[in-house]
């Protein structure tokens, strides 16, 4: 027994040494401003924004892209998928008040087909919109209805794609840390993203993992449609990292965290954040209970181990346990920094990433019981079956 609890203590500070040194820098990332720079040719870019039910977001969404500092041509193409609650009326109101009428079209969408996912469908109708409404795009901007945007996002955006000869730039949106639930939880939600999806491996040309965030996305038109457009990932139900890797396979891409790229959309209960994660969570694992049984252990024994070893009687597992929650701590301190938050969250990290464990095995479950993929009223991963 106290030799399997040495080795595993062994283990688990093995594991948060790679993680903290080895593993992409992912805990040191923090916002970078906008590049600043004049193109001799500011392109022409269109912006999909697919919308489903937002009208309680859409008119500031669309306010900001409607207010961007772009010396270029910016179209905007927001898709209505099926809402009931006035989005496009609200989107037209937003459009006026600009007096930018003929800067925005909105495509009332179609019945979803099987086999695509709700956004998926929503920005290939967008996709087919933009031949006629800006068919001299060089670069489609994804953006999410709930998101706003600093002035200069989009500027940013474009003098970093051109400058990189990039396929994809992207900036993960800052997300709402209002409530307690918010702020125990949601920097956690960036912090394991950036785990899984090192910004530098995903930013590195010389390595094949490839990702980004949904939220903005700035893709070159003519990269995507050698991709397979938008069709290529119709079933994905984490779309922005399979975009992401397809993206890669035909040129660099890029990702950074976003301090002017801020989501509207917020979680305020303990049960939102909880959604959240199982929405999708099982689908990270390609619905393989194998890969379940070993996601539990891995968290396990990176999270939950640490604490129970400082429990225990011997004194080196302890010092073991001690120094691998040591080094939790410390790699989610910038996080907590980045989001405003006291560091005394960090070494609560271990019940945070309980928390997240229960909701994946939930996710699990809702997939098992045929609920899984649930958002807005659908469950999509039904129509993918």
């Amino acid at each position: 027994m106290q030799q399997g609890l040495i080795l595993t203590s062994g283990l688990v500070l093995g594991i948060w040494v790679y993680l903290a040194f080895l593993h992409g820098r992912y805990w040191r990332e923090k916002p970078l401003p906008a590049p600043q720079a004049e193109l001799k040719h500011w392109p022409e870019v269109a912006a999909i924004v697919p919308a489903r039910d937002e009208a309680a977001v859409i008119g500031e969404a669309l306010g900001s892209l409607l207010r961007q500092d772009y010396p270029g041509k910016l179209r905007i193409i927001l898709v209505d998928d099926q809402s009931t609650d006035g989005t496009a009326e609200v989107a037209h109101g937003a459009a006026a008040a600009h007096d930018a009428a003929d800067r925005l079209r909105v495509v009332s969408g179609a019945k979803l087909p099987p086999g695509w996912t709700g956004k998926m469908w929503a920005v290939q109708q967008g996709m087919e919109a933009l031949e006629e409404f800006s068919p001299g795009a060089k670069y489609v901007w994804l953006t999410d209805a709930d998101i706003a945007h600093e002035r200069d996002s989009l500027r940013g955006l474009v003098v970093r794609a051109e400058q990189g000869n990039l396929a994809l730039a992207s900036l993960m949106a800052r997300l709402k840390t209002d409530t307690l639930a918010e702020r125990a939880l949601i920097p956690a939600y960036v912090y394991f993203f950036q785990m899984l999806y090192p910004f530098a491996w995903i930013n590195d040309r010389r390595k094949k993992m490839g990702g980004a965030a949904g939220g903005c996305m700035l893709v070159a038109r003519k990269a995507l449609k050698a991709a397979g457009g938008i069709a290529a990932i119709k079933g994905d139900l984490i779309d922005d990292c399979a975009l992401g890797r397809k993206m890669k396979a035909q040129g660099p891409v890029w990702l950074g965290l976003a301090d002017g790229v801020r989501s509207q959309r917020g979680y305020p209960e303990w049960g939102d954040v909880w959604r959240l994660i199982a929405r999708s969570a099982f689908t990270q694992l390609h619905h393989s209970l194998l890969l379940l049984l070993v996601c539990v252990v891995g968290l396990a024994l990176t999270f939950l181990a640490p604490p129970l070893l400082t429990i225990q009687p011997q004194v080196g597992i302890r010092a073991f346990g001690l120094a691998a929650w040591a080094l939790m701590a410390l790699t989610y301190i910038p996080t907590l920094r980045n989001y405003g938050q006291p560091v005394w969250w960090a070494p609560l990290l271990p019940l945070i990433a309980l928390f997240y464990l229960a909701a994946t095995i939930d996710s699990a479950r809702r997939h098992l019981l045929g609920k899984g993929g649930e958002w807005k009223g659908r469950l999509q991963a039904q129509n993918l079956s």
